[in-house]
């Protein structure tokens, strides 16, 4: 049987856009006033969505979210100073993941030209991913994203498993997560994991039950729909058997919308794995179910933070001892309370 090849660019697409006026006349002393306050009230006014995402044409993430209900004040710190460097036990986690996806993929490198071509990588991962679970039953680093609440959110699946529950073929979504030491996470860790498994269930159920708003995905991303896509990239299309008609990125999407309209719902019920790093012994599963209330008010009180509505707030205080392992301890003003209070 042979091994699904999974695609990926050579490089990262970054898009920066800037907006100058070269042309208008020198304001008045007023003027230039009023306008400088105006600069700070736009400013001001901006939500940490349109600062940090909708400018740069990024989706939201997953990991956005998960970060976000961690502690929306690291998150806060973060998108200002840049995020911490990864740490040991990080790097180790991604190791393993990467371990995991070549058990079941072969990864192949395409030259990526264009943003439309490295939006079809994406999308291209996805139809390899999603006919390997249903040919195979197992898929690995899936990509996903969908439109939440006017908002594009954007994930990658560690695992997949087609699994016959009462008769009913469904998808179930598992985390595999490495632990340094032989203990079992803490509850607020526990929670976290649980929220990011949700959030892949909720983004599958969106692209597979609801049609994919492609004038919206095209709009957001500053994509052209009829851009021929490239040489490499088209050729791979042809080689994978989904026809020489498929030449521009807005034919790829009409693929892809076929592709998750013939996926069922996921199942309910959701895996989190949890292995020693040494030597990659399971130390337990946490097995639970989705449960659609929860989770979309706490994609909802997330995304009023993305969205402007209300300030990032601090941990609760029973869960202070976040601030221990925070990056940005020395500038949080919790941290500096919580040493007063010492004294």
């Amino acid at each position: 049987m042979d091994i699904p090849v999974e695609i990926v660019s050579d490089e990262e697409m970054a898009f920066i856009e800037a907006a100058l006026s070269l042309c208008s006349p020198p304001l008045m002393a007023e003027e230039k006033i009023a306008s400088d306050s105006e600069d700070i009230q736009m400013e001001i006014e901006e939500s940490p969505l349109q600062r940090h995402r909708v400018h740069q044409r990024r989706a939201l993430s997953v990991t956005d979210i998960t970060s976000t209900e961690w502690c929306e004040k690291q998150m806060e710190f973060s998108l200002i100073h840049g995020r911490p460097e990864k740490t040991t036990a990080m790097r180790a986690g991604s190791a393993r993941h990467t371990e995991l996806e070549a058990e079941v993929l072969i990864r192949m490198e395409l030259a990526v030209h264009t943003r439309e071509d490295s939006w079809a990588v994406k999308l291209l991962n996805f139809i390899t991913g999603a006919n390997q679970l249903l040919f195979d039953g197992l898929t690995r680093e899936l990509p996903i994203i969908g439109l939440v609440e006017g908002v594009w959110l954007i994930g990658v699946i560690d695992e997949v498993r087609m699994c016959e529950l009462s008769g009913i073929k469904q998808p179930i979504m598992v985390d595999t997560k490495t632990r340094s030491q032989a203990a079992l996470p803490s509850e607020p860790q526990k929670r976290n994991g649980r929220l990011q498994l949700m959030c892949y269930k909720f983004l599958w159920d969106n692209i597979v039950t609801e049609d994919f708003p492609s004038s919206s995905f095209f709009q957001y991303f500053g994509l052209h729909p009829q851009r021929i896509l490239s040489k490499d990239i088209r050729k791979h299309i042809g080689d994978s058997g989904m026809g020489k008609n498929v030449q521009s990125l807005d034919d790829l999407v009409k693929f892809y919308k076929r592709t998750c309209k013939s996926l069922p719902s996921a199942h309910k019920s959701l895996l989190i794995r949890y292995e020693l790093q040494a030597d990659r012994s399971l130390l337990a599963e946490d097995d639970f179910l989705f449960e659609a209330t929860s989770f979309e008010n706490q994609l909802h009180l997330n995304l009023q933070y993305w969205l402007g509505q209300r300030a990032a707030t601090f941990v609760a205080w029973d869960e202070n001892w976040k601030c221990n392992y925070c990056s940005f301890s020395n500038v949080c003003p919790r941290v500096q309370i919580l040493s007063q209070e010492k004294k």
